[in-house]
Parts: structure tokens; sequence; C-alpha cells
């Protein structure tokens, strides 16, 4: 699991079960407290194994800019 902290969220790789598959995710919750909120990523894909899955969403956590003020993540243009 990998871990980015933004001035008032954190955001971590996730998994997201799907179908008997797992798909990459974004999971954010505000630092004070909360439920997080899970944002699936690599629209698409699925993976075979939680394991693979999480990884691809390490992967894709540096490219997160910010969290936007209604808790959505906002990800770097490519």
């Amino acid at each position: 699991m990998a871990r980015k902290v933004f001035e008032q969220h954190e955001a971590v790789s996730a998994v997201v079960p799907d179908a008997g598959r797992y798909r990459a995710a974004i999971a954010i919750k505000a630092l004070q407290g909360g439920v997080p909120q899970f944002h699936t990523v690599l629209d698409g894909q699925s993976f075979g194994t939680a394991h693979e899955a999480d990884v691809a969403a390490a992967d894709v956590l540096p490219t997160l800019d910010h969290v936007d003020e209604d808790g959505q993540p906002v990800f770097a243009p490519t």
C-alpha cells in the first residue's frame, strides 16, 4: 500500500473486488476522520490478484496532484 498526504486528506492505493477479479483504486479520507471513498483507476483494467491491483494503484498514486474540496481526486495531466 502506497500513501500520499495532502493538507486535509490522505490517499492510499487500494483494491476493489469486481466479479471475481480486482480493480485498482485510490482511497481518499479526510485527515480529521471519516469513511474513505474509493475511486477506481485504470478504467477497463482488472487484475487476477489483489496484490497485482494494489501494485497498479500504487503506480498511479504519484500522479494524484491534489484532492479537491469535495474529496475528489485530481490527477496531473498526462
